[in-house]
């Protein structure tokens, strides 16, 4: 929690025990809100999912208003909030347009990067440590080409081992989003104030003159946590509720009025795998998610959809005559459900684990995220969990790389007076 307060600059509600303000890490309300939205808070109370203000209280079951990070109705991001106050030092360079090729290595110390940089070959000599923060795709396929990783993949690849790590690419998790949409009557969503050149220009002046609307709002403004069986002790449920549909991101907006009641397993025991396919740094790895591969993550989802038409069906949305678009009524077996939650289902884009921090055989990470039997390289980013956190990675990805610099200073320090 410390490290979760450390960056934290809360302006949504008053700052307790659990919160912080005066951090980089901007957090503020919502600044626009819909009906249809209320409507279907209203609809969760009455299922027994209780209204709340504050997901992060320790006890994060209920419904409400994400809390997001903006300022003044303006996305913030970890380069507004971190690099660009930094970006001047004396001590820092920021290389854009460059790829990094691999690691060069000495035996089992890291002693540099090879780097494609806008189109040029390059190389960066390292006196200390290398420190991956490529995220849970890039940080193993970087470990896997440089020869770091499972030395049966490697082999079979050309690529020489340098130092036989197996678990590297291996534990992915991610939560998958099942998308479940409603048509609805006799309110507007933005699949209507979108779909006309009156209804964008209405949106963009909302936004130039008052910040607000739905130029200033994240894709799900209500979310949920909900348990998919009453005898779960705590939520393994999360929604992401949407004044919004399409039949998938690539696709224009429905041309009616609809929402989408995205659920996510945020516990789910699926694995994949990131595993390189060439020596060539510059080929994507191929990304296998093995999305409800297990009987109990199919249950779950299967569960997932039966609360969702549950929560639908109370008096709250009754006014505006919802009707379930997607995955269809028709649908009620568990096989039928889970195959359809599969075929609706998309990234919430919350890959971890894939070099998982721990002392088992397939642990990439010690406690202080240096990389098992290399010297000179650690990973610092959502890769190293070693099991998805239960709602959203960004701000627990802050949150390691916050205590991540702490270690490596410490570490640094002792070095140094050694």
């Amino acid at each position: 929690l410390p490290y979760f307060k450390k960056s934290e600059d809360q302006a949504a509600i008053p700052v307790d025990e659990f919160h912080a303000e005066g951090g980089e890490w901007r957090v503020e309300n919502v600044r626009t809100t819909w009906e249809i939205m209320d409507a279907f808070r209203d609809a969760a109370a009455e299922a027994g999912i209780p209204k709340v203000d504050d997901f992060n209280k320790g006890n994060n079951e209920g419904c409400g208003y994400f809390h997001v990070n903006q300022r003044s109705g303006v996305r913030w991001n970890t380069s507004k909030a971190f690099l660009g106050p930094a970006k001047d030092r004396p001590n820092l360079d920021i290389v854009t347009h460059a790829h990094v090729k691999g690691l060069r290595l000495s035996g089992k110390t890291v002693t540099g990067l090879d780097l494609r940089v806008a189109g040029e070959d390059a190389g960066v000599a390292c006196r200390g440590e290398v420190i991956l923060s490529a995220g849970s795709i890039g940080s193993p396929q970087i470990l896997q080409v440089s020869g770091i990783g499972p030395g049966d993949l490697l082999q079979s690849l050309g690529v020489e081992v340098r130092h036989e790590l197996k678990g590297v690419g291996g534990n992915l998790q991610d939560h998958l989003q099942i998308r479940p949409v409603y048509r609805v009557e006799g309110t507007k969503t933005l699949n209507q104030r979108a779909g006309s050149l009156i209804g964008k220009m209405g949106i963009a002046l909302e936004y130039a003159l008052f910040r607000s609307g739905p130029m200033s709002m994240a894709p799900s403004t209500l979310g949920a946590f909900a348990k998919s069986d009453p005898s779960r002790e705590t939520p393994n449920l999360q929604y992401h509720i949407q004044a919004l549909s399409l039949d998938s991101w690539d696709k224009p907006l429905h041309p009616f009025p609809a929402f989408t009641a995205s659920v996510c397993n945020v516990r789910p025991e699926s694995r994949g795998t990131v595993t390189i396919t060439s020596p060539d740094p510059f080929t994507p790895p191929a990304i296998q998610p093995n999305y409800l591969s297990t009987l109990g993550d199919r249950k779950v989802a299967a569960d997932a959809l039966r609360l969702t038409r549950h929560i639908v069906s109370h008096p709250a949305l009754a006014r505006f005559k919802p009707v379930e678009y997607k995955p269809g009524a028709h649908l009620t077996t568990d096989d039928e459900l889970a195959d359809a939650a599969g075929q609706i289902g998309t990234t919430i884009f919350h890959p971890v684990g894939t070099c998982k921090m721990g002392t088992d055989p397939d642990a990439v990470v010690d406690d202080r995220l240096r990389v098992h039997g290399m010297t000179g390289l650690r990973v610092v980013d959502a890769s190293i969990m070693p099991t998805i956190t239960s709602g959203n990675t960004n701000a627990p990805a802050i949150m390691i790389a916050e205590k991540a610099s702490d270690m490596i200073l410490a570490d640094a320090k002792a070095r140094a007076a050694a």
